[in-house]
């Protein structure tokens, strides 16, 4: 289920040596539309989970911009599948350190037909290859985002947004 309420962009918090409110620096919001832009076209998305022991693990996914989450199969003995069956908060990023999008939520299995039909059928058309899925196969997890973070690298600090959601 997508995020039901948009809330404003508002400035992330960061250390003053980051400049956001130094002199000169006005705040620009990155519209809400360019980020989903981002996240539609990417290809590859950097999953963040943390392990037991309470060391991070980062690795990349294909996935989608998805009804308004991240979505993305990975294998059922994946560390990462793991990781988010014990713990399911989460960070997701780009690729690109010039247009930046991290968004911050909780991952969960998706389970119902409907939805995973409709997954892989999306992915299928980004891809064309559809997961297996079923008993002993690729989860699909799809990440609620509870911060959104984006900036453009040409024109930091201006640009740097932040939303929250519930």
């Amino acid at each position: 289920m997508a995020n039901s309420s948009f809330p404003s962009p508002e400035r992330p918090a960061m250390p003053e040596s980051y400049g956001l409110n130094a002199d000169g620096v006005t705040f620009t919001p990155i519209a809400w539309e360019w980020v989903t832009a981002r996240l539609e076209k990417s290809r590859n998305y950097w999953v963040a989970t943390t392990r037991k022991n309470g060391r991070p693990h980062v690795s990349p996914v294909w996935g989608l911009w998805f009804e308004g989450r991240i979505h993305f199969a990975t294998d059922a003995k994946s560390l990462k599948a793991q990781n988010l069956d014990r713990d399911r908060s989460c960070s997701v990023h780009l690729e690109s350190g010039d247009e930046v999008v991290i968004l911050d939520g909780r991952a969960e299995r998706i389970e119902d037909e409907s939805a995973l039909e409709r997954f892989l059928h999306a992915y299928d058309r980004k891809y064309s290859i559809r997961p297996e899925i079923g008993p002993g196969s690729a989860p699909i997890f799809a990440v609620t985002h509870t911060t959104v973070i984006a900036w453009t690298e040409s024109d930091f600090p201006n640009t740097a947004t932040r939303w929250k959601f519930r």
